[in-house]
């Protein structure tokens, strides 16, 4: 049962870590992915708990529970088909190529997703942590069409403003955690700055290509299927994604939670009292149910 602990913020400067490369997970025929976990980021991946990056073309999870997270889904413009999405708040509808929808669970809502026939979907699925006091909210989404996404344009870059915002450009507002996600996209020689906030994390994935990140005095080589997380401490420093010969990336940043945390699939809790709490109302039916 994996546990994050709390980390010691009285630290100057930024902290980042090594890169990581993504583990292959493959689940039946139409389900493959690199999964990013946050106990191999140094402790820097927080507010994200889990990233898996995928490629899903038959239905694959069924209808599941989330408690105590908010599971975000972003799907790529290049992705073919319907996201079919039905969950316990009554939603049930088609998450097309580009859009992105946002499950707070809180307390617990069941859910579930799934291409349509001759779909393939090319997406990302992100946890990210609820802070305790949150754990216990009612459930909330957010559905965010790719055609009410700003788009910020320049010299050999395309940015996608999924969520938050980037230099003035505001998008949508998530219903949990302030965050931010960027869809970015470099031509060759291209590169794009994401200027930062005070003690903010970033996650940074390139999903194909090879790129260049700076952070003040500090850069990293990150190649395809690679992340990186950094974390400052103060002044926050503009992030710097550059590429030769062009890349696809995808930049989350928000506040940490510094908070303990005990995850068990796709609940996140406080302690593992709490787990097995959580597992026992899902049980009883509790969380809710889809139609």
């Amino acid at each position: 049962m994996p546990t994050q602990a709390l980390d010691n913020d009285e630290r100057i400067g930024l902290d980042i870590s090594r890169p990581v490369r993504g583990r292959p997970l493959v689940i039946g025929d139409g389900f493959e992915a690199l999964s990013f976990k946050q106990d191999r980021f140094d402790g820097l991946m927080d507010p994200l708990v889990m990233v898996d990056h995928f490629v899903m073309t038959e239905p694959t999870f069924g209808a599941h529970p989330h408690a105590g997270m908010s599971a975000v889904s972003i799907l790529f413009e290049d992705s073919e088909g319907q996201f079919h999405n039905r969950d316990s708040l009554g939603n049930d509808f088609e998450i097309a190529p580009g859009d992105l929808y946002w499950l707070k669970a809180g307390r617990g809502a069941v859910h579930d997703e799934a291409p349509r026939p001759g779909a393939r979907i090319h997406a990302l699925q992100v946890f990210v942590n609820l802070p305790a006091k949150h754990k216990a909210d009612a459930p909330a989404s957010l559905h965010v069409p790719a055609a009410e996404m700003p788009v910020i344009t320049g010299d050999r870059h395309r940015v996608r403003v999924v969520l938050g915002q980037s230099d003035g450009v505001i998008g949508a507002s998530s219903p949990a955690l302030p965050l931010t996600i960027l869809d970015i996209h470099l031509q060759a020689g291209g590169a794009f700055t994401q200027h930062g906030k005070t003690r903010q994390a970033s996650w940074l994935l390139v999903v194909d290509g090879k790129a260049r990140l700076q952070a003040g005095e500090t850069w990293a080589i990150l190649d395809k299927g690679t992340a990186i997380a950094l974390r400052s401490h103060a002044d926050a420093p503009s992030v710097r994604v550059q590429s030769d010969a062009g890349a696809h990336l995808v930049l989350l940043q928000g506040e940490p939670v510094r908070e303990t945390f005990v995850q068990q699939g796709p609940f996140v809790m406080s302690t593992a009292k709490e787990i097995e709490a959580v597992q026992a109302a899902y049980a009883a039916g509790q969380l809710g149910a889809i139609d």
